[in-house]
């Protein structure tokens, strides 16, 4: 007898410690099997998951994003190929309503310009942790401590020779963030890549079969902070008028983020804004070297959305 798609699906709510009316919904909602743990963090949550699943497809989704209708379809479809162990879904912020909106909207675009250009010559490195799918066979248990389980899990795959790759059908929704928000996220996130280094050094190897790729993408991005460092502080090493000009511009460039906050609209705004963002991620790209003296997860921070009608 053929089995409709509910029965062959198996839906898990993982509560991690939930404060609200989560565990009250999940447990009376047919279908939904209910999960609660103490509030241990989301790597337990994940582990607890995916060792009480029986499926043959690890599908994760968070609670927060809105799924296209087809976007679960969409993803196993792309693991119909058996050299593809990870589908990951797009991320599409919805129209934003201030300058720092629209600048982190922008940078979620490019973001995604570059996992879809990966993808298509190979594979991501990692997954978009709100919406991707996985061969449940090729799990393994995430580290406790672990920042960036939808890298950490995703990249076990890619180390067992199988592709990562990013489904732009696959859509989820989220509304756009906040710059303060977008900085604690940021400062997680890029903390997180350190985790990910230590955990599979050969990332910055040749054995990496996306060795240069992994260097010039997540790799350099922790460099880039330290770089821009270096070139101001050399400005003034420079041969006058040489040194005044280049040391003068990056000084324009840094003082236009300062003053972004008191600048109202016009052209001078959509100039300042897009500039405090950039710096504002650079300062996070800093921050994230706290991964090395506090423990991980006071890193963690709880994102937050203003939902607009």
């Amino acid at each position: 007898m053929r089995r409709t798609i509910l029965e062959l699906l198996e839906v898990f709510v993982l509560s991690d410690g939930s404060a609200d009316r989560t565990d009250e919904i999940a447990g009376k909602t047919e279908g939904v099997k209910l999960i609660k743990l103490a509030r241990s963090g989301k790597p337990a949550a994940l582990n607890a998951g995916m060792a009480a699943a029986s499926g043959e497809i690890l599908l994760f989704t968070d609670v927060r994003q809105e799924l296209h209708p087809d976007a679960i379809r969409f993803l196993l479809e792309c693991l119909s190929d058996p050299e593809v162990g990870v589908a990951s879904g797009a991320l599409v912020i919805r129209t934003p309503q201030t300058h720092e909106e629209a600048n982190t909207s922008l940078y979620w675009r490019y973001e995604f310009w570059i996992r879809d250009k990966l993808s298509s010559i190979d594979s991501i490195f990692g997954a978009t942790g709100a919406l991707y799918a996985m061969r449940r066979e090729l799990a393994v248990p995430i580290p406790q401590n672990a920042l960036l389980d939808d890298m950490f899990l995703p990249l076990s795959v890619f180390f067992q020779g199988f592709r990562l790759i990013v489904d732009a059908r696959a859509k989820m929704y989220d509304y756009p963030t906040a710059l303060d928000t977008e900085f604690r996220r940021k400062v997680r996130t890029l903390a997180g890549n350190y985790q990910i280094i230590g955990a599979y050094p050969r990332l910055l190897t040749p054995s990496n079969r996306l060795w240069w790729h992994f260097l010039s993408y997540k790799f350099g991005r922790l460099l880039l902070p330290f770089a821009l460092i270096a070139i101001l502080f050399s400005s003034f090493l420079l041969p006058a008028p040489w040194w005044k000009i280049a040391a003068g511009a990056q000084i324009v460039f840094y003082g236009l983020a300062a003053v972004d906050f008191w600048i109202r609209g016009g052209l001078l705004k959509r100039i300042s804004s897009p500039v405090r963002t950039f710096v504002t991620l650079m300062i996070a790209s800093l921050m994230a070297l706290r991964i090395f003296f506090v423990p991980s997860a006071q890193l963690w921070h709880q994102t937050r959305v203003a939902r607009k009608a």
